[in-house]
């Protein structure tokens, strides 16, 4: 048959052959400006930075004019109004287009050549947002009562002032000769307040900027192939460069004088004929290359799919994990520390995930959970953080549940989305949140399923949007405590290190009972190394700091978080507020001074009966004197989570509320403070102080 097919076929095949060769060799005769529009800059460790820019190896049409980019030294420069701004990041998916920039003479120092504030060509720029101004107080006369730091200037070595963030009613410091404002991340600047990071890290962290061009029309020619550039004819406003057209407002073989805004150019007159010609050349060879190819292949490859289909029937694939999502005993650990692939899902394709399960937890649709969300309704969101936006569904079956939606698909979320998946499969805990299922992982959307818990989070409770509706009682928040310091010691004891502990990402059931959440930054460690080295990550105001200076991750830096949770569990406070004096920005410095200068008492929230009920008085300060050891610089002075865990029960289970008053002195290995031989005498104890635990509104807020 084969053979009968090729001999009947055989003119025809000629025949598409040499057309498909002609249009081939006229369609590779690209127009020179798309051609040369088409390779972005990179320079240095910066990639692919296009259009509005142009220097380097794009020409100067690839752009708009005040763009240009120079590579100096293996570094993107751009100047504008006097000023060199190094590119550190370029976004060209976002509307409108974005970039991120730092002060070139301030990489580094905050000792410049020359005094001179940021200033930007508003017609080119603006600020884009999550961004805030330092300012910087040079040769000053007097003490200006700042921060400060040394700079050497003109030979002379003098302290630079700096305000962090601007206030209402900053003053004008006329002791000052040179004033200087450098626009950083919020973020940094908090981080800076907190003590988290440097100031020349914080500058060279940059800033965002948003260009000021038309985002639509760039876009609008790039999904149709073309390339974004400058109207040549004018040498001002917009062209989209095409394979066969100079000048376009679109690819789409239309003459360019039959759009509106069209840039005329060599896009007008008899080359807008050239489009409808190759376009013809194609059909007719594809048509006829179509007919050769539907005869001969038909039959060979329904045979070839059959085949393969009674292969596969044939086969089961393992699933990686054991039917209760529990590792077996010969699982090598080190295999996940970096996560370089995954298994593949047990059921027929990735598109048809009915039925189908991924390391024992189901797989859904996208459609099936784009429902279940309402198309992921505004209305239904219970939250968000920094991967993701969490919100509240309902499945076919019944179940209600918590669809967590990654904010991006692309590699490094993929790995915080296998991660998540592969920790919760597992490992079971009673404390920690149930995952029920995931989108394929090449599902156009990144999806996590999770029970559903309805009274919020710890942090909700004690400081946001559930703290009208009562204060948690002394009893409920040690509960709390002692659950979720269960739950990180189980973690550590299964090699699991989560990484990113905070009141956010604790939630509790109508019953108070804890569920430790979001484990996206957590990682697997082998079982024959202390540490791993890895950039640290976390959130501002829990992040350990020997990690965040000599970027070893151990078990100890989720010590140090949960000594965050702790205090934020005695004080009510947030882990971070700049509101407070700026040596309290930072809650865990907060309370590191007050437990060394035995003031307990100013850091234990009023509404808990610490003046008033004696049994409240001396397990907060015992919970204190844990949560100091928790919050030691150094790892090795901290205790592991078992040791938190048995201190924390033994708080719990010692009889501080005696008739005789007497104080039972507890065993928490808390020599470093001593505060329970150090309090005043004891108040009588206090019968009604026994506070209710407080049930909380099951309005969606959290999974």
């Amino acid at each position: 048959m084969h053979s009968f097919l090729l001999q009947s076929l055989f003119p025809f095949l000629l025949i598409a052959s040499f057309l498909s060769i002609n249009v081939e060799l006229s369609l590779c005769q690209d127009e020179a400006q798309f051609t040369n529009c088409s390779s972005a800059i990179n320079c240095g460790g910066i990639e692919n930075i296009s259009y509005p820019f142009y220097g380097v190896n794009r020409a100067s049409y690839c752009g708009q004019p005040g763009y240009e980019v120079q590579c100096l030294n293996e570094v993107p420069v751009i100047n504008v109004k006097g000023l060199s701004f190094r590119i550190l990041e370029m976004n060209s998916t976002t509307t409108p287009r974005t970039v991120k920039v730092a002060r070139q003479d301030y990489w580094g120092t905050i000792c410049p050549p020359n005094f001179v504030n940021t200033t930007l060509n508003f017609s080119l720029f603006d600020y884009g947002s999550g961004y805030t101004n330092m300012t910087f107080y040079y040769q000053c006369n007097i003490n200006i009562g700042l921060p400060s730091m040394q700079c050497n200037i003109n030979n002379t070595v003098s302290p630079v002032f700096y305000v962090t963030r601007p206030t209402g009613n900053q003053p004008s410091y006329v002791s000052c000769t040179d004033e200087v404002i450098v626009p950083v991340y919020t973020a940094a600047a908090l981080a800076i307040e907190a003590s988290l990071t440097t100031i020349s890290d914080a500058i060279n962290g940059g800033f965002p900027l948003e260009l000021e061009i038309d985002t639509d029309q760039c876009n609008k020619c790039e999904e149709t192939g073309g390339r974004c550039g400058l109207n040549t004819t004018t040498n001002s406003g917009f062209s989209c460069f095409c394979r066969d057209q100079a000048s376009a407002t679109i690819c789409n073989g239309i003459s360019n004088s039959t759009q509106p805004g069209g840039g005329g150019g060599s896009g007008s007159g008899s080359g807008g004929n050239k489009p409808q010609i190759k376009i013809g050349l194609a059909v007719g060879g594809a048509i006829l290359f179509g007919v050769f190819v539907g005869f001969y292949v038909y039959y060979f490859i329904q045979r070839k799919k059959k085949k393969l289909a009674a292969e596969t029937q044939g086969k089961e694939l393992p699933t990686p994990l054991t039917s209760k999502g529990v590792a077996t005993p010969s699982t090598d650990l080190s295999q996940f520390q970096s996560i370089p692939s995954y298994p593949s899902f047990t059921s027929k394709s990735d598109y048809d995930n009915k039925g189908s399960t991924y390391f024992g937890v189901q797989v859904f649709s996208y459609n099936e959970l784009e429902e279940a969300t309402e198309n992921f309704n505004p209305a239904k969101e219970l939250g968000d953080g920094g991967f993701g936006t969490v919100y509240y569904g309902k499945l076919h079956d019944g179940r209600v549940v918590a669809v967590k939606r990654l904010y991006e698909n692309n590699f490094k979320r993929v790995e915080q989305f296998m991660n998540e998946v592969e920790i919760l499969t597992r490992l079971e805990h009673r404390n920690l949140v149930k995952l029920y299922g995931c989108t394929s992982r090449r599902s156009r959307e990144l999806l996590l399923v999770y029970e559903y818990i309805p009274n919020g989070t710890v942090a909700d409770h004690l400081h946001g949007k559930r703290v009208e509706s009562g204060c948690l009682s002394w009893p409920v928040r040690l509960s709390i405590a002692i659950e979720t310091a269960d739950a990180l010691a189980f973690l550590h004891r299964n090699d699991v290190i989560h990484r990113d502990v905070k009141t956010n990402n604790i939630l509790i059931d109508n019953d108070f009972c804890v569920k430790v959440a979001d484990f996206g930054l957590s990682r697997l460690f082998p079982n024959d190394v202390t540490h791993v080295s890895t950039a640290p990550q976390g959130t501002p105001g829990y992040v350990d700091p020997e990690y965040y200076q000599c970027y070893q991750l151990t078990d100890k830096s989720d010590v140090y978080s949960f000594g965050v949770v702790l205090i934020e569990l005695l004080s009510s406070l947030q882990a971070v507020d700049t509101n407070r004096h700026r040596h309290d920005i930072n809650l865990a410095n907060l309370a590191v001074n007050k437990i060394q200068n035995h003031l307990v008492n100013e850091l234990v929230d009023p509404h808990l009966g610490y003046e008033t009920n004696y049994s409240v008085r001396q397990m907060t300060t015992a919970v204190a004197e844990l949560a100091f050891r928790c919050l030691q610089q150094e790892r090795d002075m901290r205790p592991t989570m078992d040791e938190v865990l048995e201190g924390l029960k033994a708080v719990q289970n010692e009889d501080l509320g005696s008739e005789n008053g007497e104080a039972v002195v507890l065993d928490i290995r808390s020599d470093e403070v001593g505060l329970l031989r150090n309090m005043p005498p004891p108040l009588s104890p206090d019968s009604n102080g026994a506070d209710k635990l407080v049930s909380g509104s099951t309005t969606p807020s959290s999974f």
